[in-house]
């Protein structure tokens, strides 16, 4: 998720042009989550990028937060979701 301040139209009385000085911000935040589906408890990991080091991390954390569980997640095919170098913990499983 991000932000980016990109002016668009604005209201303002007849006749009058508003001036307002911005600039073009892009600012990103990654984060990582998992929910159960049935509970709604989640666990999610702000990152400090989407690529297979910081899935590792993910992973590693989840698994680590709950090792008498099993997760199933469900994946959307990014590239780091399937990198040969994935580090996948026992108690976690992909479904694309």
């Amino acid at each position: 998720f991000g932000r980016i301040s990109k002016l668009g139209s604005c209201w303002s009385p007849i006749g009058v042009g508003p001036h307002v000085h911005s600039h073009y911000i892009r600012e990103f935040h990654y984060c990582y989550g998992a929910v159960d589906a049935h509970t709604g408890e989640s666990f999610f990991l702000i990152a400090g990028g989407c690529n297979t080091e910081w899935m590792n991390v993910f992973l590693e954390e989840l698994s680590q937060a709950y090792p008498d569980d099993y997760f199933l997640l469900v994946m959307d095919n990014a590239i780091w979701h399937k990198s040969s170098t994935l580090k996948i913990p026992t108690n976690i499983g992909f479904a694309f």
